[in-house]
């Protein structure tokens, strides 16, 4: 590889990590990038990248290392063996990890001698570089500022505090909402399949519908930071989930999803708190 340093290196060339190699380059900066499956990086060399022969190589190349690897130990196993290379340099993590995951290898970072931010892509790969696309990003502020010229190319930049954990817990509390509300969809349409309704005639009734519900998700956030559920829109004695238990049942649907939900209300109304709101719930499940 070119003495010359690159603006920044890419470590891991799957869908995400291309994309968001792609449109560095589109931008006209300067990339250098590494995969440890060869043949990935064709295209981008073909645009301008940089193909580095190594991992230590790649690190060597720029100042700022971004990280965008299947999980937490790939991470570990990529970077270990160069952590001396890395001192002083700016790593950013856009692995998908949990909180305390995040915060050790923060700790890592920081007992070798190398700066780094976390980050918590909120977009699939045809997102990046789109305006609606977010990544959310926590740890060294300074890190943040360094590499902002090349993070606002992907999505919008948005740094959520020093606590390296914090864009990690952001993300997956979010992705816990979007999957049950998607498993709940796919609920509703085995209900609806096994009566005969197609899936996309029940998508095209339950989207405006589910949409107009997520008004609700801040009346529910004013009830949980307040802790006061007493003011319901409906109570959870009124809000009993059994009929549609029975309704999935005879449909010969597996109720498991709505029954969940059942489950934690009944909760809640045997511990005495039928005449509060729907969003009573979150007291129990934050006690688990």
């Amino acid at each position: 590889m070119s003495g010359r340093t690159a603006e920044a290196t890419l470590l891991g060339l799957g869908h995400m990590g291309r994309a968001l190699a792609r449109t560095l380059l589109d931008g006209g900066h300067d990339v250098a990038v590494w995969n440890r499956t060869p043949g990935r990086d064709a295209e981008l060399v073909a645009r301008g990248a940089r193909r580095a022969a190594d991992v230590r190589d790649a690190v060597l190349a720029a100042p700022i290392v971004v990280v965008c690897l299947y999980d937490h130990a790939s991470v570990r196993a990529t970077l270990d063996p160069v952590v001396d290379d890395l001192r002083g340099r700016a790593v950013v993590n856009l692995t998908t990890t949990t909180l305390a995951e995040a915060r050790e290898l923060a700790a890592w970072a920081a007992e070798h001698g190398v700066r780094y931010l976390d980050g918590a892509i909120m977009a699939t790969p045809p997102l990046i570089g789109a305006a609606d696309a977010a990544i959310l990003y926590s740890g060294e502020e300074a890190v943040f500022l360094q590499a902002r010229p090349l993070l606002d190319r992907w999505a919008t930049s948005t740094f959520e505090g020093e606590d390296p954990g914090r864009a990690s817990l952001l993300d997956l509390a979010m992705l816990s909402a979007m999957y049950t509300m998607f498993a709940g969809f796919l609920h509703g349409a085995a209900m609806a399949g096994a009566g005969g309704v197609d899936a996309r005639s029940f998508a095209r009734r339950a989207a405006p519908f589910l949409a107009a519900m997520t008004e609700f998700v801040a009346l529910d956030a004013e009830a949980i930071d307040s802790g006061d559920y007493t003011a319901p829109v409906q109570s959870l004695d009124w809000s009993d989930l059994g009929h549609l238990v029975r309704a999935s049942e005879e449909q010969g649907v597996d109720p498991a999803p709505i029954a969940m939900v059942e489950e934690l209300r009944r909760r809640q109304v045997e511990a005495g708190h039928g005449a509060d709101g729907f969003a009573r719930i979150y007291e129990g499940l934050r006690r688990r």
